[in-house]
């Protein structure tokens, strides 16, 4: 069986390097919010192109508390719209209702899956105050169009970079392009953690600075509490971990970026869409996303064969219970992409002979 996703291949490549990094935590004896997490934040800040990085426990909590920072800075208040792609796994649509902000859930464009400026355009209102632009599957949205929006408006932008450590546009890295952005460092994630683990990235010393006492019971000096904050950090294990594997997510992500080429080069089945990819995109595969009319087809013949497939996702937010507001929503386009994504393997660890195993078997697909 060609597995999804192998964490324990991916992570046996470093077995040592990541083995000394826990024993220097150990032998430390600090385990929160130490040296570790402060050389990750300055690593990761720099890598993002920003001038700040803040370690939270995971990538909801990244996207939550950076909306919160904002409330308390007097920029949003609760009764705010912020645009969203509707397409989106429900993490970001939660960290807007957790702040008491309204999400307003557009479609995507249907070549890129992520937000379309026009249509950002068309569903501004006076209660408009934010966009959150999500970089789904690793694919960078249109960042110079969505913050001319934003200035023309007078909004902020919190990016969603969840599925997108590393991808550019222009030579510059997501997570540097609007006011502050969002990354989880979930085990599966291009950059993973061995547990949970997020960050935010920022320009503003200001919300930085804020985010900082947020995270940490809302103390901006220990026994004194500016906010009533939370507790969200990231414990030195991760951060040791993450410095580790850090150094190695360009070599990991060219490789994604030729197995991305293999497929877009190899896979020719009439029954198969393609994403869509522009040449001068950074784009870092989290995700290789097909579209298929009868997907449930696609995944029994290539299990039969072989090969795990997921699906990303098979339940769009407003039509999760949780959201049972919003159900009434008109929203074809969306919910058509959730009923043909399928995601098929793509890692560091995949060999050639896997890769060209899983073209040919997607090439000899045949509806009924």
């Amino acid at each position: 069986m060609i597995n999804f996703l192998d964490l324990k291949a991916i992570n046996k490549q470093y077995q040592q390097e990541l083995k000394d990094a826990c024993s220097r935590v150990i032998d430390s004896g600090w385990y929160i919010m130490g040296n570790e997490l402060a050389q990750f934040e300055v690593e990761f800040a720099a890598y993002c192109g920003t001038q700040h990085a803040i370690g939270v426990a995971n990538g909801l909590d990244a996207l939550i508390l950076t909306i919160r920072a904002w409330k308390e800075l007097g920029k949003l208040k609760a009764g705010d719209e912020v645009i969203v792609q509707a397409n989106t796994y429900i993490a970001s649509v939660l960290a807007i209702t957790e702040n008491d902000l309204v999400p307003v859930l557009v479609e995507p464009n249907i070549a890129t899956y992520n937000l379309d400026p026009e249509i950002i355009r068309k569903a501004i209102t006076p209660n408009t105050k934010a966009i959150l632009p999500v970089h789904l599957y690793g694919k960078i949205s249109p960042m110079p169009e969505i913050m001319d929006i934003a200035e023309e408006f007078n909004l902020l932008v919190l990016e969603d970079c969840a599925q997108s450590h590393g991808a550019e546009m222009n030579g510059k890295r997501a997570g540097s392009w609007g006011h502050a952005a969002g990354f989880s460092f979930y085990p599966g994630k291009n950059l993973g953690a061995l547990g949970d683990a997020g960050a935010i990235t920022t320009n503003d010393s200001e919300l930085a600075q804020t985010l900082r006492a947020l995270r940490n019971y809302g103390s901006h000096k220990k026994y004194e509490n500016l906010y009533q904050g939370v507790n969200s950090r990231l414990d030195e294990i991760q951060a040791a971990m993450l410095r580790v594997k850090l150094k190695h997510l360009p070599a990991e992500t060219a490789r994604r970026q030729q197995i991305a080429e293999n497929y877009l080069q190899g896979i020719n089945s009439p029954f198969i869409m393609l994403p869509e990819v522009s040449e001068e995109l950074g784009h870092v595969w989290h995700l290789f996303v097909l579209r298929c009319q009868q997907r449930e087809k696609l995944q029994d013949w290539l299990n039969a064969n072989g090969v795990q497939t997921l699906i990303h996702y098979p339940i769009p937010p407003h039509k999760q219970q949780a959201y049972v507001e919003y159900q009434i929503e008109s929203l074809p386009l969306t919910e058509l992409i959730h009923q043909q994504v399928v995601s098929i393997p793509i890692s560091p660890v995949m060999t050639d002979e896997q890769v060209s195993q899983i073209i040919e078997l997607i090439n000899k697909f045949k509806l009924n």
